[in-house]
């Protein structure tokens, strides 16, 4: 060991052996609070940043898991009920790697389709319909699984075996569990995914035969009945819809929490086709689509054939008629002299116009509608009640025809509740900066003490270690030897000469008339020598040192030592 490292020590153990009880148990708990901080600082810079290695997976697939961690000797933490494992940051990759060379997490990547692969050859036509089906149940269970807001979910499917018979053939249903997680509901879109994709999935299904139960019991789509509550939620997402829209102009118009808005619509839930034909006549007049004309002629001769000759057919009241003319005026046929006969026949299709419209109309078109609006009379005193009805039926879509209302009213609204709610939020929110504030004084006050007390026991140190630096000089007795001569201290000290230069002071003669007069010096006694040595050596070591030489001092002052 060096020289001067020794000799600090040996300070360092003469200053602590020279420390009181009550500053040996100052320095102890410093440097006990010492220790602790270095060790609290070194624990939290050296902690691990942990990272989620796997989440919401199975404790099956956890314990599987957590003992490949502790095989490998990784630190690792759970939370969320055993369903996530942290691990450090730096290693996640690596036993990520390791858990998937492992088939980890098995219940994720288990089931469906894998369920095939380990199926022999010598497996039966049942186990092999078995095995089929719970694979189909198995991807559609970690299809659904993958939505947002599902936790689990869980598939059976009824598939009746195939008929030669046509009226025993059965249609395939299917019941789907679903557990949603902490907060989370499934609305109606995503009910009617989840019962769409299940029933595309097995052939022959319809989306009727799929029945959907969440963990707590609750229908969401029945078998025969489809989506539960379809028609009800529809109803409220246009409400809303609705009723955001309007809400917004109003908070421009007469400023936010100064108005209320319900709206309540009544839906048709039918849906089908409709067809219609409509007939109009042409504005170009008839169009002759077809013309067809037939003549039948009975026996021979110009008369016959020209259809004239004498009267031989009664008419009305048996008054002759001429052959070709029939009672109305038209000539329908002729009988000649010989018996001859003819008849004729034209008919004409014109064209018409016709249009056919075939509608799809779907489930939830809007029957009627009501709109509600309440102001708030302190804030809407200036405001045309008939400008905010016009402007809020414009924005809700109202339509007079199919009986839809809108009423606008100033009513004084009740700002207690408000007011309570303001009230308890801002002692709320002065509480919590309170208690961050008072954290933050705590937290600075020990701090502080920490340091101050550091920074004491550093001075105490200081001082007893240069305390042990000083040099023992005994000035003795400074007494004068000679009452008559005074001697001057910065006067050089010479034991050889025996004669010395003196000043004196004649008394009464003032001091204009000092005179300096050569006199013997009296030779010294030896302790009056000694003396004006040690005297000697202070004032060099002042000039010298004055520091050093204020603290010896001081220390003489402090330890009551006779100077």
């Amino acid at each position: 060991m060096p020289t001067a490292v020794k000799g600090q020590l040996a300070k360092l153990g003469a200053a602590l052996q020279s420390f009181t009880v009550a500053q040996r148990t100052i320095a102890v708990i410093l440097l006990a609070a010492l220790v602790l901080g270095i060790v609290a600082l070194v624990s939290w810079l050296g902690k691990p940043t942990y990272t989620p290695l796997f989440s919401g997976i199975d404790p099956t697939d956890a314990s599987a898991i957590v003992e490949l961690l502790q095989t490998d000797g990784v630190p690792y933490q759970l939370t969320a009920g055993g369903g996530t494992i942290l691990v450090p940051e730096n290693v996640v990759y690596d036993e990520r790697l390791k858990a998937a060379a492992a088939g980890l997490p098995a219940a994720s990547s288990g089931g469906g389709y894998s369920l095939l692969d380990t199926m022999g050859v010598t497996s039966s036509e049942f186990q092999q319909n078995v095995t089929y089906k719970r694979a189909i149940e198995g991807e559609l269970a970690n299809t659904i699984k993958a939505m947002d807001g599902v936790k689990n979910a869980s598939v059976q499917l009824a598939i009746p075996e195939e008929s030669v018979f046509v009226a025993e053939q059965r249609d395939p249903t299917a019941s789907v569990f679903v557990e949603t997680q902490a907060g989370a509901t499934l609305d109606s879109k995503q009910v009617q995914a989840i019962v769409n994709l299940t029933s595309a999935s097995v052939d022959g299904m319809k989306a009727t035969d799929v029945a959907v139960t969440d963990a707590s019991g609750t229908v969401l789509s029945a078998v025969g009945s489809g989506a539960v509550g379809g028609a009800g939620g529809d109803a409220s997402d246009y409400e809303s819809k609705v009723q955001a829209s309007v809400q917004a102009m109003l908070d421009k118009m007469v400023g936010p929490g100064n108005s209320s808005v319900v709206v309540a619509a009544d839906l048709d839930q039918s849906s089908g086709t409709k067809v219609t034909e409509s007939f109009s006549q042409p504005t170009s007049g008839p169009i002759a689509l077809n013309e067809s004309g037939t003549t039948e002629q009975y026996g021979s001769g110009a008369d016959g054939a020209n259809g004239t000759g004498a009267t031989g057919v009664l008419g009305p009241d048996n008054i002759a008629v001429p052959n070709g003319t029939a009672a109305d005026g038209t000539t329908t046929a002729g009988i000649g002299a010989d018996g001859g006969y003819t008849n004729e026949s034209t008919t004409k299709n014109n064209a018409v116009d016709k249009v056919t419209e075939s509608l799809n109309v779907p489930a939830g078109e809007v029957s009627r509608q009501t709109v509600s609006v309440a102001l708030n009379s302190a804030a809407a005193n200036g405001v045309n009640m008939q400008s905010v009805r016009d402007l809020v039926g414009a924005a809700a879509g109202i339509d007079a025809a199919r009986g839809d209302t809108v009423q606008v009213a100033q009513v004084d609204f009740d700002t207690s509740a408000a007011d309570a709610a303001a009230e308890a939020l801002k002692a709320a929110d002065a509480a919590s900066a309170s208690e961050a504030m008072w954290g933050t004084i705590r937290t600075v006050g020990i701090v502080a003490a920490i340091a101050i007390a550091a920074i004491v026991g550093l001075i105490v140190f200081a001082r007893r270690s240069r305390r042990q630096d000083r040099e023992d000089v005994d000035l003795g007795e400074l007494a004068p030897q000679n009452g008559a001569q005074t001697w001057d201290a910065t006067m050089p000290l010479s034991l050889d000469d025996a004669v010395a230069t003196s000043r004196l002071t004649l008394p009464g003669m003032g001091e204009a008339k000092t005179e300096l007069l050569d006199v013997d010096a009296p030779t010294p006694s030896p302790e009056f020598v000694s003396a004006e040595r040690r005297r000697a050596e202070i004032d060099a070591m002042a000039e010298r040192d004055p520091g050093k030489t204020a603290e010896l001092l001081r220390g003489l002052m402090d330890d009551r030592q006779p100077a």
